[in-house]
């Protein structure tokens, strides 16, 4: 039997983001290979040609594929991986945009296999959402964070915590999208976003967060918690 992490579902669908590009891409294979089953001849051309296109369009129905996740644990002060993908940076730095004070910043790097879809890190509400346009270096740079295409969202836990979660476009990667609004509820369960083929997510926590991770972990989003907030006392 395969074990699944905990939390996931069988059922898996289509995101949303995905469904044109999917009906385009499949028109656009049957005009290329229906002529070529027609008249081009030997029939190992044809053959070639459609396992070709067929590899690709199997790769890009697995990019969108847009799984089904409940966090099993306690929410209370839960921070969850907003993406899938691998920690390339766990550290305290000075974030500059909106928090303006030292935070711990963890940073996902999701590859063109990971699911894209991304996930609220933690309960609580939109109070800051902004898109802002920029270059498309490696997303696995740590500039990255701050030169490239990008989106920030900031969300204020019940116990008055902030986190800020940011949306980074990559070297292939050239359309965020972000369906979080200012005045809107999170939840860990609920998509963030979506990000089009690799990119990377950075969740700024603050200074005193437990973390639960390491450089170089793997990260399932809406699963993995990745720390624990230190309450505060209002």
């Amino acid at each position: 039997m395969i074990k699944r992490p905990a939390g996931t579902e069988m059922r898996v669908k289509i995101h949303h983001e995905g469904t044109n590009i999917l009906l385009v891409s499949a028109a656009a294979i049957a005009v290329v290979i229906t002529p070529m089953w027609l008249w081009v001849r030997p029939i190992a051309w044809p053959i070639a040609v459609t396992a070709v296109l067929g590899v690709l369009y199997l790769l890009t129905v697995n990019f969108f594929r847009s799984p089904r996740r409940h966090f099993e644990g306690d929410t209370r002060n839960a921070v969850v991986a907003s993406a899938d993908g691998k920690v390339v940076a766990l550290e305290e730095v000075y974030e500059p945009e909106y928090l303006k004070c030292n935070c711990i910043q963890l940073s996902v790097f999701m590859s063109i296999f990971n699911v894209h879809a991304n996930w609220f890190p933690v309960n609580g509400e939109v109070i800051f959402a902004s898109h802002h346009p920029g270059r498309f270096l490696g997303a696995y740079l740590p500039k990255s964070s701050t030169e490239n295409e990008r989106s920030t969202v900031v969300i204020r836990t019940p116990a008055g915590q902030l986190v800020l979660v940011r949306q980074i476009a990559g070297a292939i990667a050239r359309r965020i999208v972000t369906y979080a609004e200012k005045g809107t509820d999170a939840h860990v369960d609920d998509h963030m976003g979506f990000i089009k083929f690799g990119s990377r997510v950075d969740i700024y926590m603050p200074l005193g967060t437990e973390t639960y991770v390491n450089i170089g972990d793997t990260t399932v989003g809406g699963i993995t918690q990745v720390g624990r907030l230190r309450p505060e006392l209002r």
